[in-house]
């Protein structure tokens, strides 16, 4: 059995600020500690359902954060970026099942941690054939082109809410519950890991009554900027339509196509904030 896993950091217990989740914050150390720990006990349940393969895919900020010498030695791991796939970097190997722990909820979410959709400074909101999506149904949908279903997502509370709402058939591990962007009442990270292992585990091992998230193309992707000056910037990517303002529109014929699209636009609606 083949498991993937991508994880992120604002999701994590214990997380609940922005200096935690950057390398130049006092706490970054602590919550890349904890990020560590539950990505490690996915792995764990994973290697306790029997499986053979467990790849790890770092997933926050510059993708540089897992301390390899705390994961399981049976693990590999990708570090770094940018990546073609960026969040589920490595998913076109054929996996059983994938796995996403630290995630956290979408853009302009109510009560969700550190809310965003790949890159908060620019993004408002994400829809795709008009259904918003979050990093959550985003990278699951990449993944299900691929043939691999999602079967766990761990975060905060409002994040467990949209995968089940996005992916329907899911398990979830809420990690703490988000009281307000930068508030939640949290478990220890210990009692996380403990949670997160049992859960992987058991989503390994029913691993056959899962489906891959798939919406059937064209794909229409829509986003919503923070300001008009940042559609401006990405407006200059070919294919990108601009509906209004602040609002885009791109058709993408597959998955990945739509992925590196969004990518693309975050890269150039940043290009125009002020240095």
């Amino acid at each position: 059995m083949n498991v993937y896993i991508s994880v992120d950091m604002e999701g994590c217990a214990g997380v609940v600020n922005a200096d935690q989740c950057t390398k130049t914050g006092v706490d970054y150390p602590l919550a890349r500690r904890w990020m560590t720990g539950e990505a490690n006990a996915a792995a764990l349940g994973a290697f306790d359902a029997g499986a053979t393969r467990v790849l790890v895919n770092d997933s926050h900020g510059d993708m540089a954060n897992l301390l390899l010498d705390d994961m399981d030695p049976r693990v590999s791991v990708i570090s770094g970026s940018l990546k073609r796939r960026s969040m589920v970097a490595g998913i076109e190997e054929r996996f059983d099942v994938a796995l996403f722990v630290g995630y956290h909820a979408g853009a302009s979410s109510l009560h969700g941690v550190l809310d965003h959709t790949y890159y908060g400074r620019v993004v408002a909101n994400v829809r795709v054939n008009g259904t918003t999506l979050s990093e959550t149904g985003l990278n699951a949908l990449v993944a299900g082109a691929h043939g691999t279903p999602v079967g766990l997502v761990t975060g905060d509370s409002t994040t467990c809410a949209q995968a089940r709402e996005q992916l329907g058939e899911v398990e979830t591990v809420a990690v703490k519950s988000a009281l307000s962007r930068y508030a939640a009442e949290s478990l220890t990270p210990a009692a996380a890991c403990e949670r997160i292992r049992a859960a992987a585990r058991r989503v390994c091992e029913q691993r056959a009554r899962l489906k891959p998230f798939v919406i059937e193309p064209p794909l229409m992707l829509e986003v919503t900027t923070l300001n008009s000056g940042m559609a401006d910037g990405a407006e200059l990517l070919p294919g990108v339509e601009r509906l209004a303002g602040t609002w885009l529109r791109y058709e993408a014929r597959d998955p990945e196509t739509l992925l590196q699209a969004l990518r693309a636009i975050t890269v150039l609606g940043a290009a125009t904030i002020p240095a």
